[in-house]
């Protein structure tokens, strides 16, 4: 039983990992001052790819369901997280977004009934240390809708990554994630028309080469082994694990791009790893719906697939 947590924890926490490249992508390979654009090309053909692998769309109230598990774990938040990094240091941004871990075992709590430890939140605010001392720099300036923004964008992955655990599909993980990703994308096209204008018209090999990784390998695979890890994990073990983001990018820009790494970091990406690895061994318990074998009321049925 403790092999296979292990063996899914470690396969969840290939997302996060994955889309801890997605700077060094975004920033060698994609055309400049179009993050939006990047988003909507990341998440919507990812999700339409999916859709035409399973041939399933939702049905009854999995229709609005899924607008709003899009609207929060896609679209909401990759608005909100790409306001934030304009408006302030990658630093800062990074470490609001660490309060996520926080919120979410908040929300399960009064959502899922999980009950809130101390060891948890004092793993998430070694967490939000960590990440501190990882990407923090001496003279970062804070911009209040900036601060906001990054703050909305934890709230509101937290909220969806607990709704998904709370909103049982009984379709195939591919087709709901693929419902996710293209109601994401979608709700997106707006916002990204509005913003930053008409695409460009011209795209060179690299463009399209980060692209393509960006929606078949940052979306359509990492977000399959995001959606079930958050079905056999609690929401608060899953986005521990999403602090291993910064972790990553940071590595990845000290190997790859030749910035340095200094004592301080290497110290916050320890802390950052050490409350990871408290979060994940403690024993999931729970008081509410979310306990083993229990079931929502309005939940249907779970039909596992392979």
């Amino acid at each position: 039983m403790l092999r296979h947590r292990l063996a899914v924890v470690l396969v969840t926490a290939l997302a996060p990992a994955v889309w801890g490249t997605t700077y060094l992508v975004t920033t060698e390979l994609l055309p400049p001052h179009r993050p939006l654009l990047a988003a909507v090309l990341r998440c919507l053909p990812a999700g339409l790819l999916l859709i035409a692998l399973t041939r399933r769309l939702p049905q009854g109230s999995w229709w609005w369901r899924a607008l709003v598990l899009g609207a929060l774990n896609i679209g909401a938040f990759q608005a909100l997280l790409f306001i934030a990094a304009y408006r302030l240091p990658g630093g800062i941004a990074a470490t609001v977004g660490a309060v996520q871990p926080l919120i979410t075992a908040g929300l399960s709590a009064a959502v899922l009934g999980d009950r809130l430890t101390l060891r948890t939140v004092l793993s998430g605010i070694a967490g939000v240390a960590g990440v501190s001392l990882l990407v923090l720099r001496a003279g970062a300036t804070l911009d209040a809708l900036g601060v906001a923004a990054a703050l909305g964008g934890a709230v509101v992955m937290a909220a969806g990554v607990v709704l998904s655990k709370r909103w049982a599909s009984p379709a195939p993980l591919l087709a709901t994630t693929g419902w996710q990703l293209t109601a994401g994308g979608l709700l997106l096209v707006p916002v990204t028309l509005l913003t930053e204008g008409a695409p460009p018209t011209h795209y060179t090999g690299a463009n399209l080469l980060g692209y393509a990784y960006l929606c078949l390998i940052g979306a359509a695979f990492t977000y399959v082994l995001w959606f079930r890890g958050l079905r056999a994990l609690t929401p608060t073990s899953v986005s521990f694990l999403a602090l291993l983001s910064p972790v990553v990018a940071t590595v990845i820009g000290w190997l790859a791009l030749g910035q340095d790494l200094s004592p301080l970091q290497a110290l916050g990406a320890l802390i950052v790893l050490g409350s990871l690895v408290v979060a994940q061994t403690q024993r999931p318990r729970t008081t509410g719906p979310s306990a083993p074998g229990a079931r929502s009321a309005s939940a249907p049925p779970v039909r596992e697939n392979a």
